[in-house]
Order: C-alpha cells, then sequence, then structure tokens
C-alpha cells in the first residue's frame, strides 16, 4: 500500500528538512508571552491566547473575529479605491511592524523604533550595562557617542563586547529584567530592552581583534569613535570628534562603500539629519559606488529613506540624493518629474513643485496652527505626531504623500498643438496606483501603502469644494465619505499643495483655499475623532419596511439616508424610512 494514497498517513516526513525554517522553536514567538532571551511586547501589539482556550502554540483560537472572512460577494474597496483586507478586529491595537523579528542581515540594519512621545532613559541604561558587564571589555560606539558630543537626546546605546556576547546579553537582561534577543545571525548582535521599553542596548562582537581595527570597518569618522563603557578618555583614530566640530562627513577608508553600498544613501541620511558637508572625496567614491544599492534588500533601502523624509531638512537629503546618483536607481518616478511643464497656474515644473510641497508640509507639520488656526494648533500637532505604521507617524507619511502626490502627471500630461500644457487629467488616480506600486517595490507595510495611495488619490477634493461654498452639509458629507480614514490628513496635504502655488492669481487662490480649510476644519476633526450621527435605521429594518431584499440597491438608501441624517434632513426613524420610500418612488418615477 503507497501511504501518498491512503487517507490520514503522512508518510514523506522527509520534507521536513526542505522547511526546515517551519520548525525553528521560535515560528511562534509572536504569540507567546516574552522569556527573558525574547523581545517584549509594547502595551499595543497582539496579546498572547488565553489561558484554558486552546493553549498557546497555534491550536484552533475561537476568538471572535479570529477566522472570519468575507462571507458575501467581493471585498470592500478601501479610501484609494483599492479592494482592500478585512479589519483587524483589534481596531486602533493594531500590531506595529515589528523590526526587532527581522532576520539576518535585516535585524542588523532595523532602524529603531518611532518616537513614543518620551526619551528613553539613556543614563539608566548605561548604569545598567555598566554594573552587568563589570569585569567585560566592552565600549560604547557609533551613534551614542556622535549624538552625545553633538548635544542631541540619545535614544539607545550601541556596545562592542569583547567576548561572548549572547552571555553578555543575557545576563544584561537578567539583571535588568528585561528581555533580550539576536539582532542578526550574522554578525552575532544582540538587543536588550530595559523593563516597560525604558531603554534599548545593540551588543555586536569585537571585529578583527582590537577596539581600533572595529573602528576601522565603519562606514564614517563620525561614527567611529568609541568611548570605554567603565569610563576613560575617547578612542578616535579617524579624526571623528574633530569632522563633527568642522560640520564635516567623512569616510573611513576607500573600503566604507564597497562593504556596503547601502552606505552611499547614509551619506545623504546623515548628512541631512546631522547637517554635515560632506567632503568631496567622499562624495566622489560615493557618485562610483551608488549602482550597488540596486543590490541592497529594498527593507534596508527603505529604512534608510524613511528616516530622510522624517529629518528636518529633508529636501536637502533628497537633493544630496539625486546628486548621488541614487533617486533614478531608488526613486526613478521622482527623477521623471524634473523638466514636466505644467499649466498657466504653475510657474515651477513638477520636480520642483514637489520639493515647495514637501517644504510646506513640513513646515504645517511644525507649526499647524500658525496656518490654520492657533485653536486647531494643539490637536493638529498631536494627531500628526500619531504612530502609523513602518515606525512612522502620521506626520511624516503625510510627506511620502508630500513627494508622491503628482507622481503620474507626466504619464498624464495633455498637451495641445502649440505645445501649450491643458493639465493632468485623471493624474490623481493614477498617482494613487503609482505610489502604491512605488512603496510595495520598497517592501512597506500595506497600511502604509494604502494611507499613501489615498492622500494621492484624493488631494485634489477639497480644491474642488472651492467652486461650491458655501459648502452645504450634503457636499460636506461627500468628501468626508470619499476621503474616509484620511479625511484630515489628505485636508492638511491639500493646504501644503496649495501653498507651493506659484503660477497665475496664486495670492488669491491660496487665500480661498485657506479659508475653505479653516471652515471646514472642525468638522473634519469631528469626523476623524468618531463623532458621527448614529444611523437612524439598521438595514434589516428598512428592507422589512420597504420589502426589499439585501443588495446594491438596499446599500445605495444606506448611503443617502446617511447623508441625509449628516445633513440634517431626517432626524428619527420614521422620517428615515419615509425619506427612503419617497427616495425610491423618485428613482422609479
Amino acid at each position: 500500500m503507497r501511504a501518498g494514497r491512503e487517507r490520514g498517513l503522512r508518510a514523506p516526513l522527509r520534507r521536513r528538512a526542505g522547511h526546515r525554517a517551519r520548525h525553528r522553536p521560535d515560528r511562534l514567538r509572536g504569540r507567546l508571552a516574552a522569556r527573558p532571551h525574547q523581545p517584549g511586547r509594547g502595551p499595543d501589539r497582539r496579546p498572547p491566547l488565553r489561558a484554558g482556550r486552546h493553549r498557546e502554540h497555534g491550536q484552533r483560537d475561537r476568538r471572535p473575529g479570529a477566522r472570519r472572512g468575507w462571507r458575501h460577494g467581493r471585498r470592500p474597496r478601501d479610501a484609494a479605491g483599492c479592494r482592500r483586507r478585512r479589519a483587524d478586529p483589534r481596531g486602533d491595537r493594531r500590531r506595529r511592524a515589528r523590526h526587532d523579528q527581522l532576520r539576518g542581515h535585516l535585524r542588523a540594519a532595523a532602524p529603531r523604533d518611532p518616537p513614543h512621545g518620551r526619551r528613553r532613559d539613556v543614563s539608566a541604561a548605561l548604569d545598567a550595562a555598566r554594573d552587568a558587564l563589570r569585569g567585560e571589555r566592552a565600549w560604547v560606539v557609533g551613534g551614542a557617542v556622535r549624538d552625545r558630543l553633538l548635544g542631541r537626546p540619545l535614544d539607545d546605546i550601541d556596545l562592542v563586547v569583547d567576548g561572548d556576547v549572547r552571555a553578555a546579553a543575557r545576563h544584561l537582561a537578567l539583571q535588568a529584567g528585561g528581555p533580550s534577543f539576536p539582532l542578526s545571525d550574522a554578525h552575532g548582535a544582540w538587543r536588550v530592552h530595559g523593563p516597560d521599553r525604558a531603554w534599548q542596548i545593540d551588543l555586536a562582537p569585537l571585529r578583527d581583534g582590537t577596539i581600533e581595527a572595529d573602528l576601522a570597518l565603519r562606514d564614517f569618522t563620525v561614527n567611529a569613535i568609541a568611548e570605554p563603557l567603565q569610563g576613560g578618555p575617547l578612542l578616535d583614530p579617524h579624526g571623528g570628534a574633530e569632522d563633527l566640530v568642522r560640520r564635516r562627513l567623512r569616510m573611513v577608508g576607500r573600503a566604507s562603500f564597497p562593504d556596503d553600498p547601502l552606505r552611499v544613501l547614509r551619506l545623504a541620511r546623515f548628512a541631512s539629519e546631522l547637517d554635515l558637508e560632506p567632503e568631496p572625496p567622499t562624495v566622489a567614491a560615493a557618485r562610483e559606488h551608488a549602482p550597488g544599492i540596486e543590490r541592497v534588500a529594498a527593507e534596508r533601502v527603505f529604512a534608510e529613506l524613511r528616516r530622510i523624509v522624517a529629518c528636518d531638512r529633508p529636501v536637502e537629503g533628497l537633493a544630496l540624493m539625486e546628486d548621488l546618483g541614487l533617486t533614478a536607481r531608488v526613486l526613478p518616478e521622482l527623477a521623471a518629474l524634473h523638466g514636466v511643464e505644467q499649466n498657466v497656474f504653475h510657474d515651477a515644473d513638477v520636480h520642483d513643485h514637489t520639493m515647495t510641497v514637501l517644504r510646506r508640509t513640513c513646515e504645517l507639520q511644525a507649526d499647524p496652527g500658525a496656518v490654520l488656526g492657533e485653536e486647531h494648533g494643539a490637536a493638529l500637532t498631536a494627531f500628526l505626531a500619531r504612530p502609523l505604521s513602518d515606525e512612522l507617524t502620521r506626520g511624516t507619511a503625510l510627506r511620502f504623500g508630500a513627494l508622491l502626490h503628482d507622481i503620474a502627471k507626466p504619464a498624464c500630461q495633455a498637451v495641445r498643438d502649440d505645445g501649450t500644457v491643458l493639465g493632468f487629467p485623471d493624474h490623481d488616480r493614477e498617482g494613487a496606483r503609482l505610489a502604491r506600486a512605488i512603496l510595495e517595490r520598497l517592501r512597506t507595510s500595506d497600511r502604509l501603502r494604502t494611507h499613501v495611495a489615498a492622500l494621492a488619490r484624493h488631494h485634489l477634493r477639497l480644491g474642488f469644494l472651492v467652486h461650491h461654498r458655501p459648502v452645504e452639509r450634503r457636499r460636506l458629507h461627500a468628501y468626508l465619505v470619499a476621503t474616509g480614514p484620511v479625511a484630515l490628513d489628505v485636508t492638511l496635504l491639500s493646504v501644503a499643495d496649495r501653498l507651493a502655488t506659484t503660477g497665475r492669481d496664486a495670492e488669491r487662490s491660496i487665500a480661498v483655499h485657506l479659508e475653505l480649510a479653516r471652515e471646514l476644519l472642525p468638522a473634519v476633526r469631528a469626523w476623524e475623532d468618531g463623532d458621527r450621527p448614529a444611523p437612524l435605521v439598521r438595514g434589516d429594518e428598512l428592507a422589512a419596511a420597504l420589502d426589499l431584499r439585501p443588495g446594491p440597491l438596499l446599500g445605495e438608501l444606506l448611503a443617502e439616508l446617511a447623508a441625509a441624517g449628516y445633513a440634517g434632513e431626517v432626524t428619527d426613524r420614521d422620517g428615515a424610512v419615509a425619506h427612503a420610500r419617497a427616495w425610491l418612488a423618485a428613482r422609479e418615477g
């Protein structure tokens, strides 16, 4: 008898070797409670399964919504008009992107956690490390030393340990009462969190036997400074401290860029983030090795690009990327915006306009009250500081929206026979598709792709309402429903877009647009906060009252009642049913 043909027998166990990753002891780590050597959980991460319910090892889960799929018809569309996934039953408690769960070299390059509204207690981290690693030869290296010399706030600590890194990390975690876990299988790095994620320390093994040899393998001189963990003078064999004083960015050696082509992009990031001037030989070497960026994993590329866009000088960072020859390889669609002329309402080409919109977005993010009224300033600042996805806040995601909102204009340009540009029909719809494709290529989360695609799709809508002032409640409701979860974000993007206008009649256009934005902002904020009228009648009740079967017509009726309720045209159940009956009669007549 052949086992493969007999139901219930699973003879070919030899296949397990081909899928070894499926059977690793940490494959269910996302569901298990953290052990002393495993990563901890933030308050918004998925809780372990409840005791007494199918345990915690991957068996069936009867929690509400755990296996619920789409029961009828096709999936609904998201705010960008794309098919979306089922809504997360945990609402705003979704699990964040977990870069501490990346494997191999991606973990070693993973960026830090997003801002949480509080600084990490770095002094407590150093005290814990000094106490736990007393007797070990260890050095504080990299960004922690550099940022302390610059007077910048520290978020975490990097240590180099001359010894068993795994044992050192686990001992530190045990002493501190926090979790530890490996970051890189290839490099032997580990990460330790303090209690309640109060601090973070990354530990890496000493390379090539001495700290001086280890520092010689680093990218830039400002990152090649070490300080003994237990105290002592700085070790600065390459003059990094002097470079910081002179605001200069230099490579450590000619092998810096060949060793890791991502360092070319890091050059642009450090220059813009730290306001340093790259020296000419370093720039020349970076240009030479820029093509190597195409061999770097997309996740690592986006981690650096994200920090350029999020820093205080993103336009300068993007300009340096272009000068180094990176933009054409990382964001060719952005490079294609150069030289694309616009209509009479814009003096600048699409690329320069996009950079101006990005600047205005940064200014709006820094002080929204100065543009939209001080009564909204604090609330908008808090809104833009909310974490969204991919270690980005909503404010930083808004910057990506500014960067990609006109990305489809080259493909949508309409020109007269005499060369006059008429406009860019459908560039919002095509831009949503292209923005999603770009972020998918960069391996971002689906949530970020959907968010930025929706910003591109709807960035023109507020401008259309200018021609319908005063905006009636029904039209406002249509705007809020169409923009959905990005209603407030896209309103802010629309303001930044209008502030970047420099063409004919620009001053009047900007003034009218700002008046409209200020007028609608209270309603948009209320919608974002969930302050929406409750349905006056349920769908099953309406179907019974009108003798209708479930279907598209019933959905249209419910949408009409929602608009009528928001506009104040109906206020109770009986009025809603009567309104629906009249609407049906008018439709059929």
